[in-house]
Formats: C-alpha cells, structure tokens, sequence
C-alpha cells in the first residue's frame, strides 16, 4: 500500500482557503475591513517568505471562530465553499486525488490551515483523512469555539508530528508503506518533503522549485494553464 499525502492552498486549490477565508468574513462586514485586510495580506506575506510567526498569526486567524455560534459559521462556509473553493479544485488536482484513491493509497490532506475551514474542502475532494491545525471547542455540544488552537499545530515540522500521531494512531508506520509521496507548493513544507519516498513540488514558490531542481524532485502543475 502506498502513502499520498496532499497540502491544500496553492497545491490541490488554485489558491489560499486560509487567506480567502479571512476576506470572505471581510466581504460580508463579519470583520472590519480596515482591521483586518491589511494584516491577513501580512501574514500571507510572511507565511510566503517562511516568516510566519504560527501562534501569532493563530491568534489572528482562530478569534473570529469564538465570536460566533457553530451554526452562524457552518452557513457561512457553505456559502463560502461555492463562492470561493470550488471555483479553486481545478480538474488536474481532481484527477490527481481521484488516481491515488483509485490506486487503494492511503489518503489525507495535511494543511496549516485549520481544520473548521479546510475538513469541507477534503471531503468535496473525497479524501478521507485530514491533518489540520486543530481550532479548541470551549463546548462540544454546541460546537462553539474558543479562539484557540488545541495540540501541536500542523505547520512546517509540526506536520510530521502531527502525521506521524496520526499513522500510529492506526498501527501504522513510515516503513510499513511501499511508497508514500507528498504534494506541495511550499518551501514550508520541506521538513516532511523530504521525510517521504516520493516528494512532489506542485506549482512551485522559487525556493521549493530550486531545492526540488537540485534533488531531482518531479516538478509539475495543478493549474488549468500551465506555468
């Protein structure tokens, strides 16, 4: 059995659900746009540049969850998913998850993002399984959220952290694969790039696309025009 792990934004999304989350609240007057806009552009900007500071920009990305009730939140993103996510799952990133699922891979999505905004965006691809930066529930009744990340975040070598829980968890290991592979875009990823058999550099930032030309790294494209 082989491994497929997939980043999200900018790998199998022609964009950043994390980053258009925050400007879908914004379009709707849910956050102020004045507050708001400038300083989610700033921590895509550090995340892009390697930067980011994750509790901090947490901190900035979770509050909005705790200010209102589940149910307010789960109409929001489904609006937020035809709005906005679909029009991102281009035909080459279905195909791709489609091949893997397919083939009888194990497969999960592994994203910074956090698991409130990207567990839909997994299941409209039909993968399974979802490694994400768990958003804390001050009360699992209601589902409502206290504005804080619960556990070790799944970002840069948190994500093999959080994989390597998530395979123990079902009696599985590294070795127990005959290949496992991860897609990804980001140079933030290269911790766990370069933990599996078979590393792919989707749609490349300019240091991922050096580092994969220099380890021999498949390089390749999920968009409907090419690079």
């Amino acid at each position: 059995m082989n491994l497929a792990l997939f980043d999200l934004d900018n790998t199998l999304l022609a964009g950043d659900s994390d980053f258009e989350w925050a400007q879908f609240l914004i379009s709707k007057g849910v956050l102020d746009r004045e507050v708001h806009e400038a300083r989610n552009q700033t921590f895509y900007e550090q995340y892009k540049a390697g930067t980011l500071d994750i509790h901090e920009f947490l901190d900035f990305q979770l509050k909005p969850l705790a200010r209102h009730s589940r149910a307010e939140l789960d109409v929001w993103h489904q609006e937020f998913m035809d709005s906005r996510i679909r029009p991102m799952m281009t035909p080459e990133s279905v195909a791709l998850v489609q091949m893997h699922l397919a083939a009888g891979d194990l497969c999960a999505v592994v994203t910074a993002t956090n698991s409130f905004v990207t567990a839909p965006i997994a299941r409209a691809f039909g993968i399974p399984h979802l490694i994400a930066t768990i958003p804390a529930q001050d009360d699992f009744a209601s589902g409502q959220f206290s504005g804080k990340p619960r556990g070790t975040p799944s970002f840069r070598e948190g994500k093999i952290v959080r994989v390597e829980a998530w395979l123990e968890s079902m009696a599985l290991c590294w070795a127990g694969f005959d290949r496992s592979f991860f897609y990804s875009d980001s140079h933030n990823d290269l911790p766990l790039m370069e933990k599996v058999s078979d590393p792919v550099a989707v749609d490349p930032d300019d240091t991922l696309r050096s580092h994969a030309l220099e380890s021999g790294w498949p390089i390749r494209s999920l968009r409907q025009t090419s690079q």
